[in-house]
């Protein structure tokens, strides 16, 4: 998911007896014939959450989150811009078509609930309790008897076996990626599931099954998967399908008897009676409109517009809030990404010499009013991130490859390209010049072209946000005084993603996001098996042995120390093959809003949710 993931699971147990005579209980392993297993299993308390690395913060039974107002009234209207080019479809899981806003996440339900103050926790939501052993060679999910779709025809294990099965066999690649160690699924009983693992060093994949969307199998039995278009399907989450416009708007109208809205992992979250998203397909044009009224809450991508925009007697009468909201999630890495498929980009001495026709300093004080920071991780804003020399543990594992590492990697600390001092930029090209030449590069008649083949070095930038071509422009004119050919592309928003889905691209401008609980989604992001499956995330091509055991390495992380040690390696050896020129994060979010809507006083740490919001009566 690129997921800010939250997610977290597993605490005391005080209510075993009480399952036990719950309907459809079954001790885990007793449909297996070893009876070692079954004694083991015997042993598993169900646990109403589970972390990821040692236990979850909120016992059993706990009434809502820290971070959330449990007393938010309910009622009112959120309205939403979203600028794209419309949509075409209600699945958000098949690769075909562009999904409505906001399907994911107002129309389906999860087995468990992530919390957003934990690195990575999670707790029972269709799911009331999880039962795993200390290798978490298994999970098994005990149902809730309440638990039920928007038709109100109840959730069984039937529906969520044919939820796996449909998401790996028809959904997105991702699902089949990051469900890759699932190795069997049983169903117990009518409320229990059991999925068994092909590796017991995948400690996250009780955590991501709880993540999986759960769709109602007798719906899609009528329906073709794939084919519904704007078919409004049956949910299970706290919100349906109301009124739509094709391709413009949607509403999503609450239940009001929704099962779990009393849940603690539910209460005081989803207020709004209605969500409505109208499509715009210019930004500026849905600035002017937030500011007239037109919908209610805007999260500002542009330091420009927050430094200029955002003025006038709406704002100083506090008619409309302007707010800088901080948070403490990694930022990911967001870059221009190079197409590595593509020759022009083979060779990592051209990718780091492009790097350095990029001048952060400039761009960050003329056009971003130094609002922003550079990036220099993949997991920057974390104790993820890299940093100097290898040291330590993480020295260790590194040392595990050092034959096929560059030395760089041992001798060098990884730093970005900078202008500042007296040189600035001239000093930078002449670098990025003497990079190009040990590539094999020179310079005639102007044009940067190979000596051997003589072919120009030249690429295209593919763009679907015009307001960023005025970062694109300066970064093109630099490697035009190196000699190189950049031509800049702006397409709609679909065909964007086409493209991008198709790897048709030499260079795009990218966000990969991260969590505190990096895991199983690495994969998508670098794994070699991903660089020719259409659609997947591993926009950069990035086929490297040593990247897959890394990839490895961090998904089976026993604890949390060794996590962050296995990440660091990740990220050190990511960072010296140059597969992005790192551009900046910052750590607040950028809000402005209506002044009738309201926030909880607490943010947790991965920042603004607005499904904690509420609207003042």
């Amino acid at each position: 998911m690129t997921r800010i993931l939250n997610a977290s699971r597993l605490i005391s147990f005080c209510s075993f007896l009480a399952l036990l005579a719950a309907p459809g209980f079954v001790l885990a392993g007793s449909a297996t014939s070893d009876s070692s297993d079954s004694q083991q299993a015997a042993l598993i308390q169900p646990a109403h959450g589970i972390a990821m690395h040692g236990n979850p913060k909120y016992p059993e039974g706990f009434s809502h989150f820290d971070y959330v107002n449990a007393d938010a009234p309910k009622g009112g209207t959120l309205k939403m811009a979203v600028v794209a080019n419309g949509f075409d479809s209600f699945n958000p899981f098949d690769i075909r078509g562009v999904a409505a806003a906001g399907i994911s996440n107002y129309l389906y339900d999860t087995l468990l609930e992530s919390s957003a103050d934990e690195p990575f926790s999670m707790y029972g939501l269709i799911a009331e309790s999880i039962e795993t052993p200390n290798d978490r060679s298994y999970v098994v999910f005990n149902l809730r008897d309440a638990a039920r779709f928007q038709d109100g025809e109840p959730i069984t294990a039937e529906d969520v076996k044919f939820s796996f099965d449909t998401l790996i066999k028809k959904g997105h690649p991702f699902y089949r990626n990051y469900y890759a160690d699932v190795s069997k699924v049983t169903v117990e009983s009518r409320l229990r599931i059991r999925f068994d693992f092909q590796k017991t060093s995948n400690r996250e994949l009780p955590l991501i099954l709880g993540q999986m969307p759960i769709l109602p199998a007798h719906y899609w039995k009528e329906h073709e998967f794939g084919k519904n278009g704007l078919t409004p399907p049956v949910g299970s989450g706290a919100y349906r399908i109301g009124s739509f416009e094709a391709g413009r708007s949607i509403v999503y109208d609450r239940v009001k008897d929704y099962w779990a809205k009393d849940l603690g992992v539910r209460k005081g979250r989803f207020n709004f009676d209605h969500i409505r998203y109208d499509y715009y397909t210019d930004d500026t044009v849905a600035l002017e409109s937030f500011k007239a009224g037109n919908f209610d809450f805007r999260l500002e991508s542009s330091a420009k517009n927050w430094a200029t925009s955002y003025t006038g007697d709406k704002f100083d009468n506090g008619t409309i809030v302007k707010e800088a909201i901080e948070h403490h999630r990694p930022t990911g890495m967001q870059g221009f990404v190079f197409n590595t498929r593509k020759e022009v980009f083979s060779d990592p001495r051209v990718r780091e010499a492009l790097a350095y026709a990029f001048d952060f300093e400039w761009t960050n004080k003329n056009l971003f009013f130094g609002q922003y920071t550079r990036t220099d991780s993949y997991f920057e804003n974390s104790e993820l991130a890299s940093t100097g020399l290898p040291t330590g543990r993480e020295l260790e594992i590194l040392n595990g490859f050092r034959d096929q590492l560059d030395d760089d990697i041992f001798t060098k600390p990884f730093t970005v390209p900078s202008t500042e001092g007296k040189q600035g930029l001239r000093k930078n090209l002449k670098t990025a010049l003497e990079l190009l030449r040990s590539a094999g590069y020179e310079v005639r008649n102007g044009k940067m072209v190979h000596k051997e083949t003589g072919k120009p070095l030249k690429f295209e930038i593919l763009l679907f946000q015009k307001t960023f071509e005025r970062v694109v422009m300066p970064f093109k004119n630099n490697l035009a005084r190196l000699g190189i050919d950049v031509s800049v592309r702006l397409v709609d928003s679909n065909q964007y993603v086409q493209r991008v889905r198709e790897f048709d691209f030499d260079m795009i401008t990218q966000s990969i996001g991260e969590s505190d609980s990096p895991g199983n989604e690495q994969r998508e992001y670098w794994h070699s098996s991903n660089v020719d499956v259409n659609g997947s995330r591993n926009y950069a091509g990035v086929s490297n042995p040593v990247v897959d055991e890394l990839v490895s390495l961090v998904i089976q992380a026993p604890d949390r120390e060794e996590l962050v040690q296995r990440t660091r390696a990740l990220d050190r050896v990511l960072l010296h093959g140059y597969y992005v020129v790192p551009h900046w994060y910052l750590a607040k979010d950028r809000v402005a809003y209506w002044s009738f809507l309201k926030h909880p006083a607490t943010t947790p740490k991965n920042g603004t949710d607005l499904d904690n919001w509420w609207a003042e009566p």
